[in-house]
């Protein structure tokens, strides 16, 4: 093949508005492949235990995905235990895909250790990849491009011969098709001739654009029409949801990425994203009815079985995605949310937040309470008291949008609302020879001043045994009360020990939770005024 006569970028042009055309006799429906088992594995700083792998599957089938990659079969103890496992797991919307290599060079598919190993995994569908680079064929296979053919159409051929669905992923197909586009595109006719029933176009090295993603998608859609296409990006220019999106725009109809845009390097794209943009902002189905409202239920679930701290700012199913801290913004959202939001967040399972700090507006406070908002409007004064203080407040340091039991407190204060239930006059903490923490604390119930002491196991420990040792007797209810969460944060690192601290508290009553916060240069005093906040505000609230 002469270097004149391939095709390049720049014959793409009359292919653009082909796909509309052969899309109007195609499902509108968007398949979803997720790879979180298998491609998300590679992130750095993820392990999956087993047990990890069937919850998350379990949890994308719940959800809806067409398919479910569980791994590579045969590559190590786990995916084969993962597999074995998975010959017993009931799944009522999604399908199990095993994921391997072509054969070898120079072999046969039938004597091939790796295709042997995707066979006995059992599964209905068999993803398989290959070459689509000339370079990586000659550099990395060290074979020649026609033998590369035969690895794909014999592999193909095969599992297809022994009773199994083929999807082919077509490895570094838009640098391949960059390079040497006529050779990218005989790679993927000889997988779709061999039985291949969906062609996946993958961005491996995460490179590319969203427009050029477009056009190579378009000319494979004109070119090699009898086969569904799919994508596959990963984030590398965090594009990957962009470059998915701009596919299925130009005629993928499958589309492959991660919940929560793990992945090898900077990430696969994010499912999280992917999904409600085709949903609500393409008008095509990719779920089952009902099933995106578990949006934001699954990512965080995945998070947590997963072990990884949530972005709380991540788009459609983050903590922050939807919420609001300017007065203004505040303002306008409770006249209408659309003011400031994209989408309905319950439609994703997520909700509209207000965050209160020295940003916020009298809005702001009467837009944040459901049980208190007609109290602030019927008393204003109250409500720019409470937003002045809040504002003194975050000036020494304090940050009330991950403490909005510290934050009810004074809200109930400014309305005259919050009750007294005991009164701090002083506590003691002593170190003794042997390193043990001892706490002394002096408070004041009713008419009586109690005095009490208790050893820990450090000073916060110390200090809440010998604040509940006081209370316990008149308040029996907080012996339900527990402390779940502890956080330190430094304001002015650049003062070395003497820099103001911020405690964060978290305590449950083993049906609801609730966050305190303490601010002050001395850490105990912090954790002192966190602790007596959550104590506080769990009798408040009952």
């Amino acid at each position: 093949m002469k270097d004149a006569g391939r095709l390049t970028f720049t014959h793409i042009g009359p292919y653009r508005p082909v796909f509309r055309e052969i899309m109007s006799s195609n499902e509108a429906r968007v398949e979803i492949y997720d790879t979180t088992l298998r491609d998300g594995a590679q992130a750095e700083g993820l392990a999956y235990t087993v047990e990890d792998k069937i919850k998350i599957a379990r949890a994308l089938d719940e959800i809806g995905v067409s398919y479910i990659e569980g791994g590579w079969p045969g590559a190590n103890p786990k995916d084969i235990d993962f597999f074995e496992r998975a010959k017993s797991l009931s799944l009522s919307n999604a399908a199990l895909a095993a994921f391997g290599s072509t054969r070898r060079a120079d072999g046969l598919a039938a004597d091939d250790g790796v295709v042997q190993s995707l066979l006995a995994a059992q599964t209905p569908i068999v993803t398989i990849f290959g070459k689509s680079w000339d370079f990586h064929v000659e550099i990395a296979l060290k074979t020649t491009l026609e033998e590369n053919l035969r690895m794909i159409a014999d592999t193909v051929s095969h599992l297809r011969s022994c009773g199994r669905r083929v999807f082919y992923d077509a490895e570094h197909f838009f640098d391949g098709f960059k390079a040497n586009a006529e050779y990218a595109l005989d790679t993927l006719k000889a997988a779709a001739q061999a039985g291949a029933e969906t062609l996946i176009l993958c961005d491996t090295n995460g490179g590319g654009l969203p427009e050029k993603i477009a056009d190579a998608v378009a000319l494979v859609r004109a070119r090699i029409p009898q086969v569904r296409l799919g994508i596959h990006c990963h984030n590398d220019g965090e594009l990957a949801v962009a470059n998915s999106l701009a596919a299925i725009e130009a005629g993928a109809t499958h589309v492959q990425g991660v919940f929560n845009g793990y992945g090898e390097r900077c990430g696969n794209a994010n499912l999280c994203s992917v999904i409600p943009n085709i949903e609500l902002k393409m008008g095509r189905q990719c779920l089952p009815d009902g099933k995106l409202k578990l949006l934001t239920h699954t990512s965080r679930y995945i998070n947590e079985v997963a072990n990884v701290v949530p972005n709380e700012r991540a788009a459609f199913v983050g903590r922050s995605a939807f919420a609001h801290k300017g007065g203004i913004h505040v303002s306008a959202v409770s006249k209408a949310k659309e003011t400031y939001e994209h989408i309905d967040p319950e439609k994703v399972g997520n909700e509209t937040r207000v965050l209160i700090s020295d940003q916020s507006g009298v809005s702001n406070i009467r837009f944040k309470f459901d049980g208190l908002s007609d109290e602030f409007s019927r008393n204003p004064e109250a409500a720019r008291r409470l937003l002045s203080q809040l504002k003194t407040l975050e000036h020494e340091g304090y940050s009330f949008e991950d403490a909005e039991a510290s934050f009810m407190l004074l809200a109930w204060g400014a309305l005259g609302r919050r009750r007294q239930f005991f009164d701090p006059i002083e506590y003691r903490i002593w170190i003794g020879s042997a390193g043990e923490p001892e706490a002394v604390v002096r408070l004041r119930v009713g008419n009586e001043e109690v005095h009490t002491a208790s050893l820990g196991v450090g000073p916060a420990h110390a200090l809440d045994q010998a604040l509940r040792k006081a209370l316990l007797p008149h308040y029996p209810q907080i012996e339900r009360f527990h402390l779940i969460d502890f956080k330190v944060r430094i304001l002015d690192g650049e003062k070395a020990t003497a820099a103001k601290t911020r405690v964060h508290v978290e305590t449950s009553d083993g049906e609801v939770s609730w966050n305190t916060m303490g601010v002050g240069g001395n850490i105990i005093g912090a954790t002192w005024q966190a602790i007596l906040d959550s104590i506080d505000y769990g009798l408040n609230r009952q």
